[in-house]
């Protein structure tokens, strides 16, 4: 779609002085190299279903009533609202947005192999992160602030406790007299799937930003910049935030599903692209290994090559030297190079391209890196 000429892999490894010439892109070569993934990915999503609808798994007691008749829990008889943004919503949100700009990057990245990847890498973090949580809500659980409300309990207030546990203070839910299916939901408050989901998808869209605009580089970037790299991380927030407003969660439910998003897109990121911060190869996907490549062809992406100046192997901002090969080759303190010595990178130009990577023959996916100290990259390059 945007490769308009065929190249042979002959002429993916000689690339010339401007970098490798991508060939043109094979769906049937990407959904072989991708195909388990997405098998998996849809199995891992039947299963999240499957234990969604599953009822709570243990039987919780909770207590209602003081002797005096004061209610036990008060945070948890908050009054049963409409919520502010429901889950579908958050779901929709926590793909469609990155997915749009994953749409509108492609204006100058121009690689049907970098979109479809980039793509894959949000849903592995969407579906992980959703996995996790249903399991834990299902296991564990907890009480919604609304539970009360919902639960309806047949016991008298003001009368003698007659449930179980010291002081017969304790009850279940066969003291309930609502809805069941609301109930079973009541039960389920940690962690918080709008949390989880939000923050799944807008840390990935963050992260994306930072890699394509160079927000965090070796140059001072525009303030708009900064900005669009906060904004899904605010939109998470706000959608995480709404829930103690309109009181499906309690603070703690929403923090550890942001927890547990943020972990699944730092990691699906990382698995997707060669760095997390690391400025100069945070933009690159990193090759996939389950084809049979060229025998001048490494398996891996090995932080050196030579460095290119077209298509999806630059990032969407231009600016900083990304342009003609002239990117930068040193690295801030932390950053990869600072462990090899003022004397080792500058061999070979600027860092910015990939390693021609195994299994992306025939999809427009080889790599080639610029040189650093001839080498791998010790210990740093996220």
């Amino acid at each position: 779609m945007f490769h308009r000429t065929r190249k042979t892999d002959a002429a993916v490894a000689r690339p010339d002085a401007r970098g490798p010439t991508a060939p043109r892109f094979s769906f049937a070569t990407w959904l072989r190299l991708h195909g388990v993934d997405l098998v998996t990915m849809a199995l891992m999503g039947a299963l999240g279903l499957g234990i969604y609808e599953a009822p709570p798994a243990p039987s919780r007691s909770f207590p209602i009533y003081f002797q005096d008749g004061q209610v036990v829990y008060p945070q948890f008889a908050y009054p049963l609202r409409k919520e502010v943004v429901p889950i579908w919503a958050a779901a929709l949100i926590a793909f469609f947005v990155p997915f749009f700009f994953f749409v509108l990057f492609q204006i100058r990245r121009r690689s049907m192999n970098d979109f479809l990847t980039t793509n894959m890498g949000l849903l592995k973090s969407l579906i992980t992160a959703a996995v996790f949580q249903v399991w834990i809500k299902w296991l564990i659980g907890g009480l919604r602030p609304h539970f009360y409300e919902v639960c309806q309990p047949n016991i008298p207030q003001g009368s003698a406790p007659s449930g179980n546990g010291f002081a017969s203070l304790f009850y279940d839910r066969s003291v309930c007299t609502g809805d069941k299916n609301t109930i079973d939901d009541s039960l389920e408050s940690f962690p918080s799937g709008h949390s989880t989901a939000a923050f799944a998808g807008l840390v990935y869209l963050s992260l994306y930003f930072n890699a394509q605009l160079k927000v965090m580089s070796a140059h001072n970037p525009a303030y708009w910049k900064m900005i669009l790299f906060f904004a899904p991380l605010l939109g998470a927030t706000l959608i995480a935030g709404a829930l103690t407003i309109d009181k499906f969660h309690n603070w703690y439910d929403v923090v550890f599903g942001a927890i547990i998003g943020t972990a699944t897109a730092l990691v699906a990121f990382r698995q997707t692209f060669a760095a997390i911060f690391d400025f100069r190869f945070n933009h690159l996907l990193l090759p996939r290994t389950s084809s049979q490549p060229p025998a001048s062809v490494l398996p891996f992406f090995a932080y050196e090559g030579r460095p290119v100046d077209a298509g999806a192997e630059l990032p969407f901002a231009r600016e900083g030297g990304w342009i003609a090969g002239n990117q930068p080759y040193r690295g801030a303190p932390g950053d990869a190079t600072v462990l090899m010595g003022a004397g080792g990178a500058g061999a070979g130009g600027g860092v910015g391209g990939r390693q021609l990577g195994h299994g992306e023959a025939g999809i427009g996916g080889h790599h080639s890196g610029a040189a650093v100290n001839g080498g791998g990259v010790p210990g740093g390059s996220f």
